[in-house]
């Protein structure tokens, strides 16, 4: 019995079927496509982002300054931990996908760097994962830990 992918052409030699070492075309999904008994595309989400930066030393009071004030613009924000060269903020965010989510976290830094005085460091890591994910990270004790203490605090 030969065994075919679900809506694959089950018939050899048809018009359906390969020649030997003729190459399959590949298709991919539009970001924001949904499948049969997904959830719509235009309905929102919430992602948990982990936003990694570092850079120059900077006075710890400053950084902390900083990131209290990007919590205060951000209200979202859960928590940030940080030390002289660099910094992790970890929240919520509400999006459609998490291509609007990462773009969302990857604008966060630069958009608040002046208004809340943040120093001049690089995103170098990001991770945004949907919230079953998240939980589903936790209750099998891996993966980042819950965000609590909620608020700004050391290393």
């Amino acid at each position: 019995m030969r065994r075919v992918r679900p809506g694959a052409a089950a018939s050899r030699g048809g018009p359906a079927s390969r020649a030997v070492g003729e190459e399959r075309a590949l298709t991919s999904v539009a970001a924001g496509d949904t499948y049969e008994g997904e959830r719509p595309a235009d309905q929102p989400r919430l992602w948990h982002v982990t936003l990694s930066v570092s850079g120059g030393e900077a006075p710890l009071t400053e950084v902390r300054r900083g990131l209290e004030q990007l919590a205060h613009d951000h209200p979202f924000l859960l928590t940030s931990r940080y030390a002289g060269d660099h910094a992790e903020i970890r929240y919520w965010e509400e999006a459609r996908d998490l291509h609007d989510a990462a773009a969302v976290a990857l604008r966060l830094w630069g958009e608040h760097r002046q208004t809340a005085k943040l120093p001049p460091w690089e995103i170098v890591g990001l991770e945004v994962i949907d919230r079953e994910t998240y939980h589903q990270r936790i209750a099998e004790g891996y993966g980042p830990l819950p965000a609590t203490p909620v608020g700004v605090h050391p290393f």
